[in-house]
């Protein structure tokens, strides 16, 4: 993989059960919305639903997991849901999931459908390596706020991802920054899936594989390599 992923011993000591497996895509063509992702999204709404049954998406293993994770490092995880939590709520709700373009609509059935964290980034905006690590709070974090951009900072000791010029994700996988998101212009990506335990490394691999599957059919032509999950410590 040309760009290294590393997580710090300080996130690591939060969360011990932490791992992650890293997408990557060349040659992506993207574009606005389609029946076939939105189908997508249909699907791993209905899967969420007959994997909850009547409950809440926190009363789910995984998610109670990350709440764990969140409060750790003093995030309010009722109030600050990690993506997977705030997607599965939405998936469940009236108005349903949001259609975005076809890379962000592949990678959130992903997610909702496995109840896993997942986000894209693109890579022809990453500047050095992309790190996980607990934030100074001097760090320039690129959000938009009424309609403009503006630079927020995060809390210190907030665990964020990062690379040499910025945050790229607040909160772990909280809110995605806008230099770094998924455009209809965007042809090099990667994708990150992030797992507690319980969840296993094999359940992992298996959304990595579903993802992969899909960026290969809305973009036929592109160059998916799915990278080995780090194992948990």
């Amino acid at each position: 993989m040309t760009l290294t992923l590393t997580v710090s011993d300080e996130v690591r000591a939060v969360a011990p059960g932490f791992t992650h497996v890293a997408v990557e895509a060349r040659g992506l063509v993207n574009g606005p919305s389609s029946a076939d992702s939105s189908a997508l999204l249909d699907d791993a709404a209905r899967r969420l639903a007959e994997r909850l049954g009547s409950r809440a998406p926190h009363e789910d293993p995984h998610i109670a997991a990350w709440r764990e994770a969140y409060a750790a490092f003093g995030a309010k995880p009722s109030r600050t849901r990690n993506s997977a939590e705030a997607l599965a709520r939405r998936a469940l709700a009236d108005g349903g999931l949001p259609r975005i373009n076809l890379l962000v609509d592949a990678y959130n059935a992903v997610s909702v459908a496995h109840l896993i964290p997942v986000g894209g980034e693109d890579t022809d905006h990453i500047k050095g390596g992309m790190r996980l690590l607990r934030a100074t709070g001097d760090e320039p974090f690129v959000t938009v706020a009424g309609g403009e951009e503006t630079v927020e900072h995060p809390e210190a000791g907030e665990v964020v991802w990062c690379d040499d010029e910025g945050v790229t994700c607040r909160r772990w996988n909280w809110r995605q920054g806008v230099r770094t998101r998924l455009t209809e212009q965007s042809v090099n990506a990667l994708f990150l899936l992030e797992s507690m335990a319980p969840m296993t490394i094999g359940e992992l691999g298996a959304a990595a594989a579903e993802l992969a599957e899909s960026l290969e059919k809305l973009s036929p032509g592109a160059r998916i390599t799915v990278h080995p999950p780090q194992p948990q410590v």
